[in-house]
């Protein structure tokens, strides 16, 4: 059993062996139970109370989590609880695991968000069944919701999370007052482009350019989506203009680094793109949507100077 881990957020069907699942019991003894059942089919990380568990929880996002209830600093449904408020939490299945054996304590372990629970002592078979049926849909549900997300082509968010994703970082910059950046992408000519090449070469291109964006945003909370056809938008949390001019110059010296032929380009001999961005500091009587039009005008003004450019206005 272990601690610490790099947390993994896309894992897929096949990959239910190497799910995380992290045990909070204050008792030693039924860790080390817990560990010798499960720890040959699944990556055990442990915390004997709810304070050090929380943390945890927080920082690997398991796929499962095993919650005594009765823990002296906090019990196990203080614990559910405060997971259930957070949104990036909420999902994760509990099992609660409990010497309780009256029919009320099993109802409020539903009441508060667990998905089961097993009666300690346990008995290794029937919590390994458990166990790996929670895992399983917690993954089917990542998948769909994974799926629902993403844009089919080329693996990016799509539009409507891009919406979504949005609306929190502004609450969230407004909030922490932080600027949010916001750059919109197009692929110059593009119509040209499959006109010339035919429609399976433009797929690959866009595809081309979706990775060559996504490669040049280095932090974790930067999001980029598809927004529509060759249209693609960046998402900068706590980004002032600078920093987000840099950014889009980057992204635009790479994807002309790719070198993708486009010969019937009125610009240049190769794909190019052009980048219009917006920054927001002021939050007061402003809105999402407004500085989405704004970058959406500087996109119309790069366009305008001749593409293959960054207009910030």
């Amino acid at each position: 059993m272990k601690n610490r881990s790099t947390p993994d957020h896309h894992k897929t069907l096949e990959e239910t062996m190497s799910a995380t699942i992290i045990a909070i019991d204050d008792s030693v003894e039924v860790l080390l139970s817990i560990g010798a059942t499960l720890e040959q089919d699944y990556d055990i990380r442990v915390a004997t109370s709810g304070k050090e568990g929380l943390p945890l929880v927080a920082e690997l996002h398991p796929d499962l989590i095993l919650l005594d209830i009765m823990m002296p600093d906090m019990d196990g449904f203080e614990i559910c609880r405060r997971l259930q408020q957070d949104e990036t939490l909420k999902d994760i299945p509990i099992i609660f695991l409990t010497s309780l054996n009256r029919q009320e304590d099993e109802v409020r372990c539903f009441e508060v968000g667990g998905v089961d629970f097993v009666t300690k002592p346990f008995s290794p078979i029937v919590l390994r069944s458990r166990v790996t049926t929670q895992v399983r849909l917690k993954q089917q549900a990542d998948l769909l919701r994974f799926q629902a997300t993403r844009d089919g082509l080329t693996g990016l968010f799509n539009r409507r999370e891009f919406n979504f994703q949005l609306d929190r970082d502004w609450r969230a910059c407004q909030r922490a007052k932080k600027q949010l950046s916001i750059l919109m992408i197009d692929i110059d000519h593009f119509k040209l482009y499959n006109d010339t090449y035919g429609h399976l070469e433009g797929d690959r291109c866009l595809q081309s350019v979706a990775t060559a964006i996504r490669n040049q945003l280095k932090r974790g909370r930067d999001r980029v989506a598809r927004y529509g056809g060759e249209e693609f938008v960046c998402l900068l949390p706590e980004t002032n203009v600078q920093a987000a001019q840099h950014v889009a110059e980057e992204i635009r010296a790479a994807v002309q680094a790719l070198a993708i032929p486009h010969t019937a380009s009125i610009i240049a001999d190769t794909v190019s793109i052009s980048v219009g961005g917006a920054c927001e500091d002021h939050f007061i009587d402003q809105t999402s949507a407004k500085l989405l039009k704004k970058a959406d005008d500087s996109l119309y003004q790069a366009k305008e100077q001749g593409r293959n450019r960054v207009v910030f206005l």
